[in-house]
């Protein structure tokens, strides 16, 4: 499998609410820059992976991930994606049911068939 089907496959497990760190390196790094969610950002490594994981399901009643654009260079891939969630809970001015949707754009660093390190720089639309 090349490492564009490796992310297209983690996405597509992230939608589908499945484990994911089969996916991850032990030594696994998550970056998430200041966003409307995360205003200080946030750094998570394999086990807070997992809970972040488990937090976003309790949230969110659904998830999509489209890949925008994707460029492979070497060992990192980064990916533009359109990102589409229906809220389980009430988050500011939305309501249980509504939509939030965002511009990703991720960057993937591998070693061998795993993730590495993971770079999100996420532009979520006003809410």
């Amino acid at each position: 499998m090349s490492r564009a089907q490796i992310v297209r496959a983690y996405l597509k497990a992230i939608e589908q609410r499945k484990d994911v760190t089969a996916f991850y390196t032990r030594d696994v790094v998550q970056e998430e820059f200041p966003n409307l969610l995360s205003p200080t950002g946030a750094r998570r490594e394999f086990a807070d992976l997992k809970a972040a994981g488990k937090r976003g399901q309790s949230a969110l009643k659904s998830e999509t991930y489209e890949i925008v654009s994707l460029v492979e260079a070497g060992d990192v891939i980064a990916c533009e994606i359109l990102w589409r969630g229906v809220l389980a809970v009430a988050l500011r001015s939305l309501k249980p049911g509504d939509e939030m949707r965002a511009r990703f754009a991720a960057f993937f660093e591998f070693d061998g068939d795993k993730i590495r390190r993971q770079r999100n720089y996420d532009c979520f639309e006003p809410f």
